[in-house]
């Protein structure tokens, strides 16, 4: 934890940092605390999206819309995706658990892709993995976008230029699959 981030946590509580340690019993523990109260309060959107009674289409527009809503005042994206790039070798397992955090919201947009397939909502010859990743990945961008200043404007374009592109291709994979 930077020197900023102990002083602003200091002043936010009103205890003295080797109180608030104690509390958690170290710094790692502090922070591991931190992302699952994020994870259970705002940075859910995506959780909710995703288990959502909407379409597929729908359900990942409204999770990228929430993310940009989420990311963009004050610039600060994903606590899990913006902590990752800050963890240094000495916490090589805190990066592995955020790669975790991570790798689990990627499983979780590949499983509602495959229960969209399931459901007939995207042909059965849409590659739900590569799919996914696509989504994750653009999930995560624009976490890191929303962080380098990147206004909200040009993230919605970005997530209606995905939308036509995932249109295109699960229309063409529906159509080949019925013929």
């Amino acid at each position: 934890m930077g020197l900023s981030a102990r002083a602003d946590l200091v002043d936010v509580m009103g205890i003295a940092s080797a109180r608030i340690y104690a509390a958690f019993g170290s710094k790692e523990a502090l922070f591991r605390e931190a992302v699952a109260l994020y994870e259970t309060n705002e940075g859910s959107f995506a959780d909710q999206a995703l288990s959502g009674a909407k379409d597929i289409r729908s359900t990942l527009e409204e999770m990228f819309r929430a993310a940009i809503a989420l990311y963009t005042p004050a610039r600060r994206g994903c606590m899990v995706v913006s902590a990752a790039t800050n963890c240094s070798p000495e916490n090589a397992g805190l990066g592995q658990w955020l790669s975790d955090h991570r790798k689990a919201r990627t499983q979780s947009i590949i499983e509602r892709l495959e229960k969209a397939k399931t459901a007939g909502e995207i042909g059965r010859e849409v590659d739900s993995t590569a799919l996914g990743d696509c989504c994750a990945t653009l999930l995560h961008g624009l976490s890191v976008q929303a962080r380098d200043g990147v206004d909200q404007a040009r993230l919605e374009a970005a997530v209606t230029t995905f939308l036509a592109a995932f249109d295109a291709v699960t229309a063409q994979n529906r159509f080949s699959g019925s013929q």
